[in-house]
């Protein structure tokens, strides 16, 4: 955009920040993954506004391995919610082997192509000469854990979005903006198409 706008940083007037942001960062964290997904805070509202049950906290159950994990809820004996965490390609390309054969039991998967999600994305920090990445994300998930909580359906700098920029959380522009939109993308039968 700034490309496209001729705008040049350096020639811009510096301004004071504005909100919340003028007295300095308010890093906090938000329970569930510390790779920024949301799974833990949507598994949550789910089960209260469909199934009327409260729950405080989640109790991810590890499964292949530390980045595949599910939660599940269940009410009088049945499974009504069963959700999934997939970091990694490896865990992804299994998922989705599942999926196709419709073995899936899972209503929402939060899906995240590095290895320990995002904490090891490719634009993090790297490990120093001498130690490994897995002891970097340790450090890191142990520094994110410290921050203070915040839910982001609690958090009031989300509540005055949502008031005072989208109208509210079922608007028209709070769709336009927040939500995706798929199509289905049909196979190419053409053998033409095939790539060799």
């Amino acid at each position: 955009m700034l490309v496209r706008d001729q705008v040049e940083l350096v020639t811009l007037a510096p301004c004071p920040l504005d909100g919340d942001l003028s007295s300095g960062p308010q890093l906090t964290s938000h329970p569930g993954s510390s790779s920024g997904g949301y799974a833990h805070s949507i598994f949550i509202k789910a089960a209260k506004e469909l199934f009327n049950q409260e729950i405080d906290d989640l109790q991810w159950k590890i499964l292949r391995n530390n980045d595949f994990r599910e939660v599940i809820l269940e009410v009088n004996g049945e499974t009504v919610l069963c959700f999934a965490l997939a970091y990694g390609f490896r865990n992804i390309q299994n998922l989705v082997q599942k999926l196709k054969r419709g073995k899936s039991p899972y209503h929402y998967i939060e899906v995240m192509a590095c290895p320990s999600g995002c904490l090891n994305g490719g634009a993090q920090v790297r490990a120093e000469s001498g130690t490994s990445s897995k002891e970097l994300v340790a450090k890191l998930e142990e520094v994110y854990q410290s921050l203070p909580a915040s839910r982001p359906h609690d958090d009031q700098r989300v509540l005055s979005c949502y008031s005072e920029w989208l109208g509210s959380h079922d608007s028209e522009k709070a769709h336009q903006v927040l939500h995706a939109k798929y199509k289905a993308v049909e196979k190419n039968v053409n053998a033409l198409g095939i790539k060799w």
